[in-house]
């Protein structure tokens, strides 16, 4: 339990700031040395920033559970003689800059400056690791047991996620009590560098970065194939966990793992928190996967009356990539994918990748992926798009990305009207009674605002046995900038949606131009929305009933397109007119899922029949 210790009023600089961002809301900030017998969790406290955050404190007693080597080198130290208070964590993390001269087993005493250390920086809206720096570390025996593992288990994690944060605290819960009966976040962080145990668990988040996701609730929201779906801002799936290894990697190679395999034997050792995705469970041995061998699907061929529109985003390909990486995704375009007729690609580089050149030409680029295509079996595809203006579009700096229509000629015929480029907008003028487009390929709205620094939508006309269909290709903003799920502001701050929202608007106004002229026009709008079926960019899409999001119409358990952070999610979508009333749709799992990855991205594929 925290107990009342003396502090002064003074203030550094840095706490004064982060007191002004709200991160230290309720926190006590003063440079005071403590006296007497300081435990570890009377540093911790009863929220998420200690009491004693900026003071100094002297011969803090523990027991070693961890050592870091890499990365923020320190270890970690837990008092074996725990007070009666859940809310305080007995584990706390000691911050040595340099590889550390203590071993597992060691009792040790710490002095030093109590911290809030905020991993990826105060804007970034994360939660903070209570820790001690500049310390002093006296060794005083060693050999001894570390405390026993609190064990982690689909019981011990509540289901509600987190508390809303303090309105007057500017929604930050940092100065909220922990209650870790009632909340998951509020559980994870009473243990905050606590020696802690999972048992064998499902893997849902694939080994990236020497890490892997698992969730110790194996029935919160499953996904067919072993994920955990995030499907509503309320389903932040409590069970999921980050591993990782406190063995270098030189020592013992971090494992590969797609989600459905199994980490065998479960992982113990110190509770972190990483800037990537929040609580972290550090492993003290290296972590063993059992393959659940899991394999990339395959959607079936589209019937010859079938038109089949797939989009696909192929993440910044350039021709300076490794012809392997070709061969891949044109593999993937071919086997499992069944060739569609229609296929909207996203980050497609111009020729001379990220250099920085003034180049926006992509040609290089899509024969390169054509003639790979043609190498795995496929169609000779031809290619539509527009190149942007240099630096225009955002992405990677110099890489100038777009979306480009690659079609096949023997099942579809692209209708080409000149006087598309960069900055001319196409339109909707009616041709015999039916909707067209005054260019094609041509661009929405390019000078909008809604694209300043964004991927301009692709607009083009095709024919398939005789119908018309339009097409628009899209890559709406990113969601950096946004909160993680894990900020100490709750619910947390989404600043990219206002972007999405406006990009939403020009693509649906322009539908229903299309809708407005022609009622019955078939329309399909597809892409990397970079935002959930169930978020506002998916409803404005879909305002006056112009689009419906096709993947609605698979089970829940197979909604999704991306995998982070342990959440299965949708960001790529196909969204149709209603003349389109039957078709069949499929989200191909062929990358999110697993370790060895040719794309982020898992492409989805429309089926129907004009």
């Amino acid at each position: 339990m925290a107990s009342s210790l003396p502090r002064t009023a003074a203030v550094s600089a840095v706490l004064a700031t982060a007191l002004a961002a709200g991160l230290l809301a309720g926190a006590t900030t003063s440079a005071a040395e403590t006296t007497g017998s300081t435990r570890i969790h009377d540093i911790q406290g009863v929220t998420r920033i200690s009491p004693l955050v900026g003071n100094q404190v002297a011969d803090v007693p523990g027991i070693v559970t961890g050592v870091r080597t890499y990365g923020s080198k320190g270890f970690w130290f837990q008092d074996p003689e725990a007070d009666d208070n859940p809310a305080t964590s007995e584990g706390l993390f000691v911050y040595t800059g340099s590889a550390p001269t203590v071993s597992v087993g060691d009792a040790v005493t710490v002095s030093g400056t109590v911290t809030e250390y905020v991993p990826g920086g105060l804007r970034s809206g994360n939660q903070s690791i209570t820790q001690i720096s500049r310390p002093k570390v006296t060794v005083v025996s060693s050999g001894h047991a570390v405390p026993e593992p609190v064990v982690i288990t689909a019981d011990s994690v509540p289901a509600a996620y987190t508390p809303d944060g303090d309105p007057a605290a500017g929604g930050s819960v940092n100065g909220l009590p922990l209650k870790p009966s009632a909340y998951a976040l509020d559980y994870y962080e009473s243990l905050e560098g606590v020696n802690v145990r999972i048992g064998e668990s499902r893997i849902v988040g694939a080994s990236a970065y020497n890490e892997l996701w698992v969730t110790v609730k194996p029935h919160e929201n499953p996904t067919r194939r072993g994920g955990t779906r995030y499907g509503s801002y309320d389903a932040q799936n409590t069970g999921r966990l980050k591993v990782q290894s406190l063995v270098p990697t030189a020592q013992q190679p971090f494992p590969d793992a797609n989600v459905g395999d199994l980490l065998s034997g479960g992982a113990e050792g110190p509770l972190d928190f990483n800037q990537y995705g929040g609580y972290t469970l550090a492993s003290r041995a290296a972590v063993t996967v059992e393959d659940r061998a899991l394999r990339p699907e395959r959607t079936r061929e589209q019937h010859y009356k079938e038109l089949a529109v797939a989009t696909y985003n192929v993440e910044n390909l350039d021709p300076g990539d490794p012809q392997a990486k070709f061969d891949a995704l044109a593999k993937g375009i071919v086997e499992n994918l069944a060739s569609p007729d229609i296929v909207a690609l996203e980050e497609i580089q111009d020729n001379s990748g990220p250099k920085d050149d003034g180049t926006v030409a992509a040609d290089g680029t899509l024969k390169k992926f054509t003639d790979a295509i043609v190498a795995a079996g496929g169609p000779a595809y031809e290619w539509r798009g527009i190149d942007p203006e240099d630096k225009k579009d955002g992405g990677q700096p110099g890489g100038n990305i777009r979306q480009v229509f690659l079609f096949n000629p023997e099942r579809v015929a692209f209708v080409d009207r000149r006087g598309g480029d960069a900055t001319t907008a196409t339109g909707v003028v009616k041709r015999y009674g039916k909707a067209t487009l005054t260019h094609s390929p041509g661009r929405i709205a390019p000078a909008d605002a809604a694209w300043e620094n964004s991927r301009k939508p692709l607009a083009g006309e095709f024919f398939f046995r005789g119908k018309r269909v339009i097409v628009v290709a899209n890559h709406f903003g990113s969601k950096g900038g946004d909160q993680s799920i894990v900020s100490h502001q709750q619910p947390p701050n989404r600043s990219s949606e206002v972007e999405r929202h406006q990009q939403a608007r020009v693509v649906n106004s322009f539908v229903r131009d299309v809708l407005a002229v022609q009622r019955n026009a078939k329309v399909v709008v597809l892409g990397d929305i970079n935002d959930f079926e169930f978020s506002d960019t998916t409803r404005i899409l879909t305002e006056g009933g112009a689009l419906y999001p096709a993947i609605l119409s698979l089970p829940a358990a197979e909604r999704y397109s991306y995998v982070y952070q342990g959440n299965s999610q949708v960001l790529d979508q196909i969204l149709t007119s209603p003349a389109i009333r039957r078709f069949e749709y499929d989200s191909v799992h062929i990358n999110a899922e697993f370790a060895d990855q040719n794309s982020d991205h898992d492409p989805q594929v429309l089926r129907f029949r004009p």
